[in-house]
């Protein structure tokens, strides 16, 4: 995985990661981890602070991640045990016909964030070449060029995009530890976490909306962490980047906007004299962050339709990507991410349901022999943990308050219903 992709290989898309390309689990970790230090994590963190009550901000934030950090370590062992992506595992969970549906539309939502990215990266690099350096842009040129840079580094697959988070990650925890200490020395800690006016969002649905924010790289985390050798190294890979890093990021933007009492992001980094901090973070966070989204989204089609040719899908999902940045989607950025968690908690509950209770032995035969056409209790599962949180984000049923963990929980529970019996015919014919 030297150089760019050729016909003989494919990343391993539709087939497990052989033993001679698994690697130590920091590797992976790094990447991972690159990922909790883009821009969107920091606005995310933000958006919470500002939406909520000051006493409710940051238990949302670490619940929030501890949930990721949970999902992912379920989600991303599994890929370590199977060295399967997260598309090969749903293709085994849904059956061909009905994975067809959840990967276009994995990829689908992976393009948005791309254009979510790309529009973020380009609208705050604009600002900042004409507020620090006083020099114009033609914005649909930053666009295009980002776009293009992203998916020449695609082009390369994982060992490209592991080159650069080692690169990158020393720099962005820089880059945070000098945030937070800025901000913590210019407000005291009761201060910043005093309760105060209700916010726009309760409690639940902040906490959705920090899960949101993330949700698809936990549900698709196998797609990096089956390059681990050892299983244990997912679970690792999980609590550093979405316990640690993400939580601490978050933290980090909203603290310091809050101590500002200003919502505009990139304001506060000059504000607080990190200018340079914002550009690394804009140029740095949004190349690996969109790199990665990319390259799941790949890997999405490829299994899907694994014809295609991988350049060919690569440059035609990043012109597509690219050309989302130009839908203005970052103005609903909020309300994505809380729809993310609705729909798709649920598959990474189905996936962990059907690998660790209904049929593991499906995942480790040979894939052709495991695969079936389609999972009619999956689809019913996945549509009713979607609709349980849809009504709850409604007000309309309540059951923990927190529509993501609900979409996880009720996909699981029916989905281990529905599937056993099938479970136990297939034992019993074996």
């Amino acid at each position: 995985m030297s150089g760019p992709l050729d016909d003989a290989s494919r990343e391993f898309s539709t087939s497990p990661v052989p033993a001679e390309s698994r690697v130590g689990w920091i590797r992976v970790g790094l990447v991972s981890a690159m990922v909790g230090f883009s821009l969107p994590t920091f606005v995310a963190g933000v958006e919470v602070f500002e939406a909520a009550p000051n006493d409710e901000a940051l238990p949302a934030v670490l619940l929030g991640c501890a949930m990721l950090a949970l999902i992912g370590a379920v989600t991303g062992s599994i890929g370590a045990r199977t060295h399967l992506s997260s598309y090969m595992l749903a293709r085994i969970a849904f059956g061909v016909r009905g994975a067809a549906l959840v990967n276009i539309a994995f990829a689908l939502s992976l393009l948005g964030w791309f254009g979510v990215n790309i529009d973020l990266f380009s609208a705050a690099l604009l600002r900042l070449l004409r507020d620090a350096l006083g020099v114009s842009a033609i914005p649909w040129l930053v666009e295009a060029f980002a776009g293009a840079v992203m998916t020449i580094t695609t082009i390369y697959g994982f060992s490209a995009i592991n080159r650069l988070s080692m690169l990158l990650v020393p720099v962005m925890m820089v880059v945070t530890a000098l945030l937070l200490n800025t901000a913590f020395g210019m407000a005291p800690l009761g201060a910043i976490f005093a309760g105060g006016d209700a916010g726009a969002l309760g409690f639940g649905d902040a906490v959705s909306a920090v899960v949101g924010g993330v949700i698809v790289g936990a549900v698709i985390l196998p797609d990096i962490t089956r390059f681990i050798a050892r299983w244990q190294g997912a679970v690792f890979t999980a609590v550093l980047s979405y316990l640690l890093v993400n939580s601490v990021v978050m933290i980090a933007g909203g603290v310091a906007a809050h101590v500002l009492v200003n919502g505009d992001f990139l304001e506060v980094m000059v504000v607080m004299g990190l200018g340079w901090g914002a550009f690394a973070i804009i140029i740095a966070g949004s190349w690996v962050l969109n790199t990665l989204n990319l390259y799941s989204a790949t890997l999405g089609v490829e299994a899907t339709f694994p014809r295609l040719d991988s350049r060919v899908s690569i440059i035609a999902l990043g012109v597509f990507g690219t050309g989302c940045a130009f839908l203005d989607i970052l103005d609903y950025f909020l309300t994505f991410l809380f729809y993310l968690a609705i729909v798709f908690v649920p598959v990474a509950g189905i996936i962990a349901v059907d690998y660790l209770y209904a049929r593991r032995s499906a995942y480790h035969e040979e894939l052709e022999a495991a695969q079936r056409s389609l999972s009619p209790a999956a689809l019913v599962a996945w549509a009713a943990g979607a609709a349980v949180a849809l009504l709850g984000s409604m007000e309309w049923l309540r059951l923990s308050g927190i529509a993501a963990l609900d979409a996880m929980l009720v996909a699981a529970v029916f989905y281990g219903f529905l599937a056993k019996p099938a479970g136990a015919r297939r034992t019993d014919a074996s």
